[in-house]
């Protein structure tokens, strides 16, 4: 609940009267701490059905579906009994209905706790912190510490299911939208490879969470993996780009959410098409806009920018078509200042053997480009897909890197403050559900622009704008947990980002023109 408009846990006792707002499931910090509690609710059910042996730990890899794609260890398969086993005990003790209490600890007591615990992760992250004290949430004799607030007992937690995929199982939980239903599990396999992958990089690199992060930088060892990240990235856009000319496609389509990196991934990938004899022309789809107040509204009779129809489709394929014709055609440029599209003798016609690279949110959507043959066409999705962990059962949304990513390049390159750019977060998330993810799958290739080291690097300039939102404001109690977020890593300067990385699109700095 809000209590005088500060977030507190129900557990708390009032010392007075006091304006009480309470928050449901149906709320994004609501929402937060059901999947959190859910999660805790989880780790004890495993560890009163396959014990505590470190080999068998649960671990919390990342978002999939509606829910966490879970492990237990290299040498736990995964059987539909064993499964079947830990999701009767989530129910049993769902049905207790135990309190989840929680306790404040010396930090030093807390490396102690998870020490004895096995939980590895835990006791090396808290090596790091510099607060005096830790939260730490204790269910049914099982101690854990959890990044955020939790729900006061099991029995708040009603609805989940469990379902086996890949070499572990999927904890299924419901959405803002539907608090109350769980939704059938659906594998977004291409993604899902993609995720494992990264997965991979982190444990090739020795760098799985937060922690291990942490360890690198205190013993100086960042700027080599700042290193073998970029050049880990770069192999993939190669491989990406030599897909490409193999196929002999004439158009690129490049989508992905908000603050993936598009613009700098188009400009490499457009350098890897060269050295593979290619001459790509890059386009952004931003300058088929339609005139401002042509922009159709949303649900709240606001300007929808993220829907297709803001953009003149027709125009663009009418455009599109003629260049792979051969035909010269003047390209609108879009003024964000005035909202009009202009033209500015912005003329191009492109050779038999040139490729256009077209980047844009509605990229893998076929009625973007519904004129233009499909075997013409490569699709690429971009996400940040951050790799890293905070630790074993708290995992580190992708969103929470993308909104970062957008404070940082908003205030720089937009001028726009941290409250507004937090604000704007859900109506651009809603954006995304709509017109992006519903088509990922549909690409010829998928690319992580998340880089292992970032947040550390992004920390110092993120930091100064949270500060900068006052108590008052009704985006306070997000840039409290940012802060509390960042606070887990060490900072490191950003003078060893090479130029040409695609962290430069938000920090500044980089080779390529916005």
């Amino acid at each position: 609940a809000k209590v005088n408009g500060k977030l507190r846990e129900l557990f708390k006792h009032l010392n007075g009267d006091a304006q009480i707002e309470f928050v449901t499931t149906g709320e994004k910090i609501g929402h937060q701490t059901y999947a959190r509690t859910a999660t805790m609710l989880l780790t004890k059910a495993v560890a009163d059905v396959v014990g505590t042996d470190q080999m068998k730990k649960l671990v919390v890899h990342y978002s999939v579906s509606k829910g966490y794609y879970c492990e237990l260890g290299e040498n736990t398969p995964i059987t539909q009994e064993l499964l079947d086993q830990i999701k009767c005990r989530m129910d049993e003790l769902v049905a207790l209905n135990l309190p989840i209490r929680k306790r404040s600890v010396s930090t030093d007591e807390a490396i102690d706790i998870f020490r004895n615990m096995k939980m590895y992760d835990k006791e090396n992250l808290f090596r790091y912190r510099r607060a005096s004290k830790v939260n730490i949430y204790n269910l049914d004799g099982m101690d854990d510490y959890n990044y955020g607030y939790m729900a006061r007992s099991t029995g708040c937690i009603k609805y989940y299911d469990l379902y086996r995929y890949d070499d572990g199982f999927v904890l299924q939980l419901p959405q803002m939208s539907s608090p109350d239903t769980v939704e059938a599990f659906e594998p977004s396999h291409k993604l899902f490879q993609v995720l494992k992958q990264s997965t991979r990089w982190g444990q090739m690199l020795d760098v799985r969470t937060v922690g291990d992060l942490n360890d690198v930088i205190a013993h100086g060892g960042i700027n080599d993996l700042i290193l073998v990240q970029e050049a880990l990235q770069e192999k993939n856009l190669a491989e990406i780009a030599e897909k490409i000319a193999a196929m002999g496609r004439r158009i690129v389509l490049i989508a992905g959410p908000s603050s993936s990196g598009k613009t700098t991934f188009s400009h490499r990938l457009s350098v890897q098409l060269r050295a593979h004899g290619l001459k790509p022309h890059p386009i952004p789809v931003d300058d088929y806009f339609v005139d401002r107040e042509r922009t159709p509204l949303d649900e709240f009779g606001k300007p929808n920018f993220e829907c297709l129809g803001a953009l003149d489709v027709d125009l663009f394929n009418e455009h599109m078509s003629a260049l792979l014709r051969g035909e010269r055609v003047e390209l609108p440029n879009f003024n964000f200042i005035t909202g009009k599209r202009e033209y500015k003798g912005n003329y191009k016609q492109i050779g038999r053997d040139d490729i256009l690279v077209i980047e844009g949110i509605h990229g893998l959507n076929d009625q973007l480009s519904y004129s233009i043959h499909k075997d013409m066409k490569f699709k690429i999705y971009i996400s940040a897909l951050t790799q890293l962990n905070v630790d074993e059962h708290n995992r580190i949304p992708t969103t929470d890197g993308r909104l970062i990513r957008r404070i940082v390049r908003d205030a720089a390159k937009r001028g726009a403050s941290c409250s507004h750019t937090i604000a704007m977060w859900d109506s651009v998330r809603r954006g995304e559900e709509e017109n992006i993810f519903p088509f990922q799958e549909e690409a010829d290739a998928m690319f992580n622009s998340a880089l292992i080291y970032e947040l550390a690097v992004l920390k110092q300039y993120a930091q100064p704008q949270l500060f900068s939102i006052g108590r008052d404001a009704p985006e306070y109690d997000e840039a409290k947990r940012l802060l509390k977020f960042l606070d887990y890593f060490l900072g490191v300067s950003s003078e060893n980002v090479p130029n040409n990385s695609i962290l430069r699109e938000f920090i500044g700095n980089g080779c390529f023109k916005d």
